[in-house]
């Protein structure tokens, strides 16, 4: 069966490696199809590379190849991708992607144009790279009510958090490093104001509860706040800070979805996900959470959900995969400052005084070097409009949400 790759950077040379390198295994999960290359659409020339002769700049050589059934949409952005994908898949071929923000933005618009093609659209590798999520969400959760979902959803900043929290460096000599790694862009702002976070986000919500979840309607705020002070404080409650992308059930008309830094208790999952690596809980009412773990970016990693879903394509060829979501509406996603009960972790220049006179119940935290008129301390379960009420007119230095994962 001939494929095609759009995009021949890390993920989309990563799926050419993939496919060539595990050729036998393919076939075998295929039921004896292979997978053959037959185009490779990049504008850049590649004079140098084994596949030159398969290298196209023209979009039409792949849409017009009548023998193309499957291609791995690699590029990136919202165009020309959205585009091409919409014109291949009511071709009738499939289309398969790595391209979050594509899906988050689009991914309503190209299910229904994979329906009016008779085709499908499969995006496993958009939302924790080699992790897998998307099925497992859809079908081995199909028995359950999804009560939440809670994720680190960015290995950029996992890695600028846990340099913070296990070698005491700052964020931004941990942003440098990271950069240094390859693990962070020259512009970092996509991963560190959590933006990335946020349409992986809205890929799981719209899966999960059945509308789409635009990234408009998922309130989100990074970590370049977070400083090393309020790691220390929240070490001696024996938690760790990690930005968090949190889906919650509120009714059959209702969901709350948010990305923020948040505060994780040692005992949980999330907690000892370091590094680079990522994390979803997954919080059903029958099976309770369950928790998937492992590389959430880089090229084989990326490349082996790309092909998995390759696979399921030629699997399904001129057959559809009950598979999606429908339109959402506006007041759908709900503004969690006002429904959702939480504590938090605030750090403020008030006395304990103050503080008892404010809050009815709260966690008292120290570090090492705390100043006299600094306190930081933990509240009882509230909302954030709630917390920012008994706060107002208070010297907040930082608030950060607490979470029950």
């Amino acid at each position: 069966m001939k494929i095609a790759v759009m995009g021949y950077g890390t993920v989309g040379s990563g799926v050419v490696e993939v496919i060539e390198s595990h050729s036998r295994v393919i076939m075998e999960r295929t039921g004896g199809e292979a997978l053959e290359i037959a185009h490779i659409l990049d504008l850049r020339d590649f004079p140098e590379d084994p596949h030159r002769d398969k290298f196209t700049k023209d979009f039409g050589d792949i849409l017009n190849d009548p023998e193309v059934k499957i291609v791995a949409e690699t590029m990136g952005g919202v165009n020309p991708a959205y585009d091409f994908t919409v014109r291949l898949l009511k071709a009738g071929k499939a289309v398969v992607t790595s391209n979050k923000e594509l899906v988050a933005q689009k991914g309503l618009d190209l299910l229904k144009a994979a329906e009016e093609g008779n085709t499908n659209y499969l995006f496993e590798a958009s939302v924790g790279g080699g992790i897998p999520i998307i099925r497992p969400l859809t079908q081995c959760f199909a028995a359950n009510n999804i009560e939440g979902i809670a994720g680190i959803l960015n290995g950029t900043t996992n890695f600028i958090l846990t340099k913070m929290i296990e070698e005491d460096m700052s964020f931004g000599d941990a942003l440098k490093l990271a950069q240094k790694n390859g693990y962070a862009e020259k512009d970092p702002t996509a991963d560190i104001e959590g933006h990335d976070a946020c349409r992986k986000v809205c890929i799981l919500a719209s899966l999960a509860f059945g509308k789409h979840v635009y990234p408009s309607q998922v309130a989100t705020q990074g970590i370049t706040d977070i400083t090393l002070e309020d790691v220390s404080y929240v070490s001696s409650a024996n938690g760790v800070i990690k930005l968090l992308g949190q889906i919650k059930y509120i009714d059959e008309d209702s969901i709350a979805a948010f990305v923020s830094p948040a505060v994780v208790y040692n005992g949980s999952q999330l907690a000892s996900v370091r590094d680079v690596f990522n994390a979803i809980l997954v919080r059903g009412d029958a099976v309770g959470d369950v928790c998937f773990y492992g590389r959430g970016a880089g090229k084989l990693p990326t490349a082996s959900a790309v092909v998995a879903d390759m696979i399921d394509c030629a699997k399904h060829v001129n057959r559809r995969k009950i598979f999606g979501w429908s339109n959402g509406e506006e007041d759908y996603v709900v503004d969690y400052r006002e429904k959702i009960e939480m504590p938090f972790y605030v750090r403020a220049k008030m006395s304990e005084s103050r503080v008892k006179n404010v809050f009815s119940e709260v966690k008292f935290l120290s570090r090492k070097g705390q100043p006299s008129d600094e306190v930081a301390f933990i509240t009882d379960k509230m909302t954030e409009n709630e917390l920012m009420e008994k706060l107002s007119g208070e010297k907040v230095l930082n608030i950060i949400k607490v979470t029950n994962y």
